[in-house]
């Protein structure tokens, strides 16, 4: 049992890497495309950069809606 928890740590874990490196990513290209002028591009990179940060956030919360949705 203590594979599977640690598998599933595992996941998580680069799940959250990924979520990160997808929003540094997202804001240098929002700075490239704002350098270059394009600033409806810059607007949309940023707001991707935000998606990712904000799921990663709540990603890291305390995980309670199984339990909500669980108990009657």
């Amino acid at each position: 049992m203590s594979n599977i928890m640690r598998d599933i740590q595992i996941m998580a874990q680069t799940k959250d890497e990924n979520l990160g490196y997808m929003s540094d990513m997202a804001l240098e290209l929002a700075q490239l495309a704002e350098d270059s002028g394009l600033a409806t591009l810059a607007y949309l990179f940023r707001m991707a950069a935000l998606e990712a940060s904000t799921v990663n956030n709540v990603m890291a919360e305390p995980d309670d809606f199984p339990h909500q949705m669980t108990s009657h």
